[in-house]
């Protein structure tokens, strides 16, 4: 731990004293060169942009999931820079916004709280920092192992009106207070949901997706909006929204939930054909 600590607190040191673009490259270095160290991972990525239907090509594949491990690595330097790009005041003029306009009245609507759906594609954190500028977003991230590490890399990030919770404190009743204080609640729904989810297709193949999306939906009738945050150049971002959806229950919670993940899943396979590269092809999807 007190190595890792040293490592990566040498590294957000680095990337203080240095600019952007000099941050970028460095970080595309180390990103072509840990895959090629990781194996299994490689091997999942191509695995997963098949599977998906992306390519049939093994060698496109591969191409895909180089450039998509660099893009992870720079949404890590992107989100880790915000405070010196991004502020109340200027956010707008740099972000193409292409958010609906029931949509947009919903998310500066006082006191009304909104579900915001995505997956891990574009910088979804990036997206929540500047919707916070409108409203209050609570997140939630995975904690890294190591507690020290976890604590310096909190430090490192913008917190103001952009709340992280870690995953394995993010229990229904916090969750549904989030909601109910007409704040915004940010989730990615796109991973591996294990025991915890229900089986349904993802790009054809069926596999554990996430029920919690549909049952904060239900419970508290807060509308869902599904956006996504592309990139479009180096610190260029389009922030892209759907409608507000809504999903009156029926009384039958099982088929209220396969019906409102019959509509987000084909949203989030759309948004994934459409940028490839920009999706975070190295997680397990399929087990």
């Amino acid at each position: 731990y007190q190595i890792e600590y040293s490592l990566v607190s040498s590294a957000l040191n680095w990337i203080q004293r240095h600019t952007f673009d000099q941050c970028a490259a460095r970080a595309s270095w180390v990103a072509r060169a840990w895959l090629r160290f990781d194996r299994k991972r490689r091997r999942i990525s191509i695995a997963n942009i098949i599977k998906a239907g992306i390519t049939a090509d093994k060698a496109e594949a591969e191409v895909i999931a180089v450039k998509s491990i660099e893009h992870f690595a720079l949404v890590i330097i992107e989100s880790l820079k915000t405070r010196d790009f991004f502020t109340q005041d200027n956010w707008k003029d740099k972000v193409e916004i292409a958010i609906p306009e029931e949509s947009m009245e919903l998310l500066k609507k006082k006191g009304q709280g909104v579900l915001l759906l995505s997956c891990h594609l574009g910088n979804w954190e990036i997206a929540s920092r500047l919707l916070s500028f409108i409203k209050p977003v609570t997140g939630i991230t995975r904690d890294a192992k190591n507690p020290r590490v976890n604590e310096l890399m909190k430090q490192h990030k913008p917190s103001e009106r952009f709340t992280l919770t870690p995953k394995h404190d993010a229990d229904p009743a916090r969750l549904l207070s989030v909601l109910r204080k007409g704040e915004i609640l940010a989730l990615l729904t796109d991973q591996y949901a294990m025991s915890y989810g229900i089986r349904m297709p993802f790009f054809g193949h069926v596999t554990s997706v996430h029920k919690s999306p549909a049952l904060l939906h239900l419970i508290t009738k807060a509308p869902i909006i599904f956006g996504t945050c592309i990139r479009t150049g180096p610190l260029q971002f389009r922030i892209e929204a759907s409608k507000p959806l809504h999903f009156p229950p029926t009384g039958n919670k099982e088929e209220d939930i396969k019906r409102i993940l019959e509509d987000i899943i084909p949203r989030t396979e759309d948004l994934i054909r459409r940028y490839p590269e920009q999706y975070l092809w190295a997680h397990n999807r399929w087990r």
